[in-house]
């Protein structure tokens, strides 16, 4: 079994991806989309979502990371690959599953599920662009406002070259209300001869279990679960391998959001640390009702100065290495 950390635009960057893989159980994970147009881009381009290219491609735990890529035009999608793998990238993957409004009017994401055929022709000319031991993969939904597609779209996918497939079991109409079609992703396995991942509206170990029953496939991509529930991961290895899985208790995770803030500090501008540290934390509240009480004496808060005194963080002391948060030998 594989356990991917999905690629989430504007919150699953390399901050929340290094402390994630940190906690453990993930396998792999992917960057941000690079958002790919009419040109080709310069190597700051990559390097500002995959910051760990600095780092052969891996998170400070060691975890691999792959590239996404995101667009419409085979040419220059193929382009922009041969680059990233003359970078070092490992494996381009390509995103076929973008819900959002803007992605999607601009021919990017979701949007091309209408349009097979041009699916086919990026993988395609993607594949040929890269050397032959750098994979390509792509994420896909079920469509765009049906899944009577879905099927035609992983073929044309696959045929193309994907090595991999990822499928949200949502269609992009459908965006991320529950429930996901984990019975639509054991169709797609069926149709296809690459290896398909589960991805959608798995939170806990029992909805795994769930997919992996219904879906058939061991496999799973996790988002909104696992940055909900930063050891998610780490406990459907245990209950994989028949072990009772023992959840992050609270002060665990406080030490977890105490470092997220220390290095959004130090990375990116006052203005937009806050609202990024608020973004994590409502999202910790599905699982931690000690995190509804913290976000709620934050929520207002914008002063960086003092949500570091409401977190306990000295950016002028280094932290003992009892406060660290899962640090990396």
């Amino acid at each position: 079994m594989q356990i991917a950390l999905a690629p989430m635009e504007g919150l699953v960057d390399e901050l929340l991806r290094d402390l994630l893989t940190r906690v453990g159980g993930i396998d792999w994970c992917v960057t941000e989309f690079v958002r790919v147009s009419d040109r080709l881009l310069p190597p700051a381009q990559f390097e500002k979502l995959a910051p760990e290219m600095r780092r052969g491609w891996r998170t400070d735990a060691g975890t691999p990371v792959r590239l996404q890529l995101l667009g419409s035009d085979p040419a220059c999608l193929a382009e922009n690959a041969a680059l990233a793998a003359e970078l070092g990238a490992p494996v381009i993957d390509l995103n076929f599953g973008c819900p959002a409004k803007t992605v999607n009017r601009s021919r990017g994401g979701a949007v091309l599920l209408d349009e097979p055929e041009l699916l086919h022709a990026i993988v395609r000319a993607v594949r040929r662009a890269v050397p032959a031991q750098v994979p390509v993969t792509a994420k896909m939904r079920l469509g765009y406002s049906h899944p009577d597609g879905a099927l035609e779209c992983a073929r044309a996918l696959a045929e193309g070259g994907a090595a991999q497939l990822v499928v949200h079991a949502r269609t992009r109409a459908e965006g991320y209300r529950p429930p996901a079609h984990w019975e639509w992703v054991a169709r797609v396995q069926e149709a296809v001869r690459v290896p398909v991942y589960a991805n959608g509206e798995i939170w806990t170990v029992e909805d795994w279990q769930r997919c992996r029953q219904v879906s058939g496939v061991e496999d799973i991509m996790l988002g909104r679960g696992l940055v909900s529930c930063p050891d998610l991961a780490r406990q459907i290895v245990a209950a994989r391998a028949g072990r009772t899985p023992e959840p992050l208790e609270w002060r665990e995770v406080q030490l977890l959001v105490g470092e997220f803030w220390r290095r959004a500090r130090q990375r990116i501008a006052p203005r937009y640390a806050p609202g990024r540290l608020k973004q994590w934390l409502a999202m910790l509240t599905r699982s931690y009702p000690e995190a509804s009480a913290l976000f709620a004496e934050l929520r207002r808060e914008n002063d960086c100065m003092r949500l570091d005194a409401l977190l306990g963080v000295d950016l002028d002391r280094e932290p003992a290495p009892s406060e660290k948060a899962f640090s990396v030998s």
